[in-house]
């Protein structure tokens, strides 16, 4: 029932104000972590027990489908019809709920297709990427575990990596994380974020060595800021600035450093950005077939993803539960996102 409800929903709602069709000199690649998209049967293989119908949160396919539709609406409302070529997610619990993203929600129309490998992490959610592939062709993906030399026994998640080829010919490497949080307190967690970033930054130098010219965008919820040590000792992810392009990795999320109280998601009362988009130096030269608008990174803050914040003043983001009370939001981040150009 709830199913035939979502789908007459989808129909009758932003599915009829949208058009499939997409600028075919630009594009948009975006990241989310959609915060807890957990399908509510229950993995007896993963500690999913909170977020099925009986657990704590009261999971019900009725609320599971309602975010289903909130994350579908975020993006074609990001996209102003045309929503991105790439998304990059976080916090994906499984197959089925990419299958109920790309095939049952309004993204049906546009002609979604997933990657997306299950990792060890206890939780059971991992990272995945969504690609529409009348535009985009991915020409190889794989896993990249993670396994702390200090903490050999822990269960996290991975890396995810894949190639996409375009239209023009040109290739983009993609490399989405989702790093440890700081659950548990800043400093006890640092080395682990530090080797999510020595790992990415080992990946990233393998495509550069092999094409010094290679194009790689590493996106995700890094749970550090861009001046944190992990970003900027271990990944080394430079601001960009056009006079000084030396370096091989640049974090375009310094930008929003300089501006006050200006992020992808809010800690009490202050907003920065613990999502980033890092990339190699060619995707910056407007000259190239491939680079970025204004050499400029973005963040959806549509104010359908924000509500008051009558503790600390202003706005935040508009979660699906506030605490344990359910109040059908959408996720404690905001996406962010880049404008490709492409040229012939």
């Amino acid at each position: 029932m709830y199913k035939t409800i979502f789908l007459a929903l989808c129909c009758s709602g932003i599915m009829a104000l949208t058009n499939a069709q997409t600028p075919s000199d630009s594009l948009i690649i975006a990241f989310y972590n959609v915060e807890n998209l957990f399908h509510p049967s229950n993995d007896s293989l993963t500690n999913d027990d909170d977020f099925t119908p009986t657990g704590s949160y009261h999971w019900t396919y009725k609320k599971y489908y309602k975010k289903i539709y909130n994350i579908a609406k975020v993006f074609i409302a990001l996209g102003e019809g045309y929503p991105p070529a790439i998304i990059g997610l976080a916090e994906i619990e499984n197959e089925q709920v990419l299958k109920d993203l790309c095939y049952r929600s309004p993204l049906l129309k546009y002609g979604y297709r997933y990657v997306h490998h299950d990792s060890p992490d206890r939780r059971g959610v991992d990272v995945a990427l969504l690609y529409r592939d009348s535009i985009v062709r991915i020409l190889r993906e794989q896993p990249v575990p993670i396994v702390f030399p200090f903490e050999p026994n822990t269960r996290n998640r991975d890396l995810l990596y894949a190639c996409a080829q375009f239209a023009n010919g040109d290739s983009l490497h993609l490399i989405v994380n989702h790093w440890t949080s700081r659950y548990g307190g800043y400093a006890p967690t640092i080395a682990k974020r530090n080797y999510y970033a020595d790992q990415s930054r080992k990946l990233a130098d393998s495509l550069l060595t092999t094409n010094t010219h290679a194009n790689v965008l590493i996106m995700g919820d890094f749970n550090d800021y861009c001046t944190d040590e992990s970003l900027t000792k271990h990944l080394r992810a430079r601001p960009y600035h056009p006079d000084n392009l030396q370096d091989t990795l640049f974090n375009l999320m310094f930008l929003f450093e300089k501006m006050n109280n200006v992020g992808s998601h809010k800690h009490e009362d202050f907003w920065r950005c613990l999502d980033q988009i890092i990339v190699s130096r060619g995707l910056l030269f407007d000259h190239n077939r491939l680079h970025i608008i204004d050499h400029k990174p973005h963040i959806f803050n549509a104010d359908f993803l924000l509500v008051p914040d009558e503790k600390y003043g202003g706005t935040k983001t508009y979660r699906t539960f506030l605490g344990p009370r359910y109040i059908g939001g959408f996720a404690d981040h905001l996406p962010v996102f880049v404008r490709i150009m492409l040229h012939p």
